[in-house]
């Protein structure tokens, strides 16, 4: 028996929505293959339709939650960066500096997204369009940029040798903690490093005693 009062189940939602549910797994399915496709084959070369498809989703769940391209490869960066440049910020507020911490900060933001370093160096660091102008503009003054100014404040605390340059110490920090990942297929392959949770501590810790011995005054 049908009951006249009784409001028909809807069979339809807006196109490209999602069941809220499934919201935040279906973004960070499509961050983390953005991610990796982008830094394996470019953000112009890499189009919206194949990270969708990768990622399991319907292409229109992009402009959904990114609006375009742009958006999402904004953010990917912001997913990684934006904490990275808030941790920055707050040790710069630090009475007792420790460079370790700034590359613990760095290297762990690494390991948790591998393939960002590399989409760093192929968008940004060997190119020159709208990508390296978003980086330079949005987050490297937060990043590399303000590590210099870290590394002063550690030098006028006495925990770091005077004598040392804030610039090439910076550098320094950033290529510990950023190249491993750039390399890492070949460091597997060659020198027999693990990128896994374990090899990955066993590396940290190598950082830390040649940040700790090289910089102490």
């Amino acid at each position: 028996m049908q009951h006249k009062n009784r409001k028909p189940e809807p069979t339809t939602r807006l196109r490209g929505r999602p069941p809220d549910t499934d919201s935040g797994e279906m973004q960070s399915r499509l961050l983390d293959t953005a991610e990796a496709l982008f830094a394996e084959h470019g953000f112009a070369a890499t189009p919206v339709r194949q990270v969708a498809e990768q990622a399991g989703v319907n292409p229109a769940l992009v402009h959904y939650y990114f609006d375009n391209k742009a958006g999402l490869l904004k953010a990917v960066l912001d997913r990684a960066l934006a904490p990275m440049a808030q941790a920055i910020a707050e040790m710069g507020q630090e009475e007792a500096l420790d460079l370790t911490a700034i590359a613990e900060a760095m290297f762990g933001m690494a390991a948790s997204h591998p393939a960002l370093p590399r989409l760093i160096v192929r968008e940004v660091l060997l190119s020159a369009g709208d990508t390296n102008e978003l980086f330079i503009k949005h987050y490297a003054p937060r990043l590399g940029g303000a590590l210099p100014g870290l590394v002063e404040n550690a030098q006028r605390q006495g925990r770091v040798d005077a004598s040392l340059d804030p610039g090439i110490v910076s550098l320094m920090l950033l290529s510990l903690c950023m190249f491993p990942f750039v390399a890492q297929r070949v460091a597997k392959a060659q020198l027999n490093i693990r990128f896994d949770e374990t090899g990955t501590t066993d590396f940290l810790a190598h950082i830390s005693q040649l940040i700790q011995r090289g910089t102490q005054p």
